[in-house]
């Protein structure tokens, strides 16, 4: 961590919010008000960058001595976008860290919006002091993933994205809590799904433990004991503020 630095700024822009707040490094924790705002429709690049600079405003931390970090639903290798999960196919191949440098006036630091939760829950949270291999699900539009590996990220995993055999839906498409609300699903016949999506991850990649993040795991009583598993599996630490704060995290320590 970097001598003296002992607080950052951390947003998370998602396919239908963008959240950000002032993060305590040394904790782990939110030491703001979150504030929150939509996603502009669409999610060009422009309208999202808008709507970062109003979180920033509402924040009231234009200063650009504190460290910023930012986290995407994209694929984002040496600053670039090369991917588009619920946002505007204009990202693909998008230098987007120096977008936002420019259009924020300030130096930031821009990664995959799950693997940056995967860090707060590697460093503060659920996932701290495991050894051996740990894979973050964030449950949301989508279904985003972070592997690490005792306690290292391997970056920009892209594991949501599983093709189910027979099927024309990907993994985020059958069992995303996105769709959960769209079909109207009981926790019963979601969980069903869930159980196939987390079986499979099992059957490839034998891991040591599962951790499940957004918003929808506050809620983890109601789904998680429908799940048969033989790796353990436990809700975030952090929840749906495990993007804020991994993002506030990754402004100053280089997890790469």
């Amino acid at each position: 961590m970097t001598e003296n630095v002992t607080r950052a700024v951390g947003v998370d822009i998602g396919g239908t919010g963008i959240k950000g707040a002032v993060v305590d490094l040394e904790a782990g924790a939110l030491v703001s008000e979150r504030v929150k705002v939509a996603t502009p429709s669409g999610a060009e690049p422009d309208d999202v960058l808008t709507a970062v600079r109003q979180v920033l405003a509402t924040l009231e931390v234009n200063d650009t001595d504190m460290p910023l970090g930012v986290a995407f639903p994209a694929i984002v290798k040496h600053g670039k976008t090369l991917s588009a999960a619920n946002v505007a196919d204009t990202w693909i191949g998008f230098d987007a860290e120096k977008f936002f440098e420019e259009g924020l006036g300030r130096p930031i630091h821009f990664a995959n919006d799950a693997d940056v939760a995967g860090l707060a829950e590697a460093r503060y949270g659920a996932a701290k002091g495991v050894e051996g291999l740990t894979i973050l699900t964030t449950l949301g539009t989508g279904i985003g993933t972070a592997i690490l590996y005792d306690g290292h990220l391997i970056p920009n995993s892209e594991l949501g994205h599983l093709q189910r055999a027979n099927h024309k839906k990907d993994a985020e498409e059958w069992a995303a809590y996105s769709t959960f609300e769209r079909e109207e699903l009981s926790w019963k016949e979601w969980a069903k799904r869930l159980q196939w999506y987390y079986s499979y991850l099992e059957f490839l990649l034998s891991p040591d433990l599962f951790v499940v993040g957004g918003g929808v795991s506050k809620h983890s009583d109601k789904f998680l004991p429908l799940l048969d598993l033989n790796t353990p599996i436990v809700p975030a630490t952090h929840r749906n503020n495990a993007g804020i704060i991994g993002a506030a995290s990754l402004s100053i320590v280089d997890a790469y």
